[in-house]
């Protein structure tokens, strides 16, 4: 009888943490979800002033072909920057539900990503914008160079520009991932060493993909993202090697 009560009350113990967990990620979800939708509101509201800011170097003026085009770049444009402001919170709300089974040590390592991980995001960002998608701009207007009356829907000219910016962003975030998955256990540098010619593959495919076809274009990309996982494995070798010395120095002072 006694073994029954003690079944239920701990099933019940279990129930109430599960219970808790659930609510404690409802939060933190609510919480990533008001500030993605406030920072649009701000983004639409200053949305023109970022329209004048992205075109005000184009030589052609951008058309549009029905009323609703505008509006789909403005909530582009707008989404684009509500996503990367909102990082910097999505990150902090992930770190602290996940905060109670880290260590303290863990805890005081892995704050440092949230703005690690916003700066990488821009950085991608910016390295499409200003390095990427100028050459393969260049490229496509010198297939058609006298031979084409040029121009340009607003719709399309933006997606291009979200095509060549935001896939960068995301890659750009490849150390810090691999920085968080290494500290808690999930992979280790010797792993992305043995898949190394794989993920190399992988980096080329994309590169030759979204750049133009030719050699110093793909050159241009493929250096930067290979760079980018390089730097990745010597991140996770320095986390992994640093967690292997504490944990014997705790098992020594036990």
């Amino acid at each position: 009888m006694f073994t029954l009560v003690e079944e239920k009350k701990r099933y019940e113990d279990q129930e109430m943490t599960l219970v808790e967990h659930l609510e404690e990620l409802r939060k933190r979800i609510f919480i990533v979800v008001g500030a993605l939708i406030l920072f649009f509101i701000v983004g639409f509201i200053f949305v023109q002033d970022l329209y004048r800011w992205l075109i005000a170097d184009l030589d052609v003026k951008l058309t549009i072909l029905g009323p609703t085009d505008i509006l789909w770049v403005y909530v582009m444009l707008a989404g684009v920057f509500a996503i990367t402001m909102t990082i910097p919170i999505f990150v902090w709300q992930v770190w602290m539900f996940v905060k109670p089974a880290l260590t303290p040590r863990e805890r005081k390592v892995t704050l440092s990503y949230i703005p690690a991980t916003f700066l990488l995001f821009v950085l991608g960002l910016c390295f499409g914008y200003f390095v990427v998608l100028p050459m393969v701009f260049h490229f496509l207007m010198s297939l058609g160079e006298d031979l084409f009356a040029t121009m340009f829907t607003t719709e399309k000219y933006f997606r291009f520009i979200l095509n060549m910016t935001i896939p960068f962003a995301i890659l750009f975030e490849l150390p810090i991932i691999v920085m968080f998955l290494t500290s808690i256990g999930l992979i280790n540098p010797y792993a992305l060493q043995k898949v190394r010619k794989y993920a190399y593959f992988i980096l080329v495919i994309i590169a030759v993909t979204i750049t133009p076809p030719d050699f110093i274009s793909d050159f241009l990309v493929t250096i930067p993202l290979l760079l980018l996982y390089e730097v990745s494995i010597s991140i996770s070798k320095f986390v992994y090697k640093r967690k292997e010395k504490q944990s014997k120095q705790e098992a020594s002072s036990e």
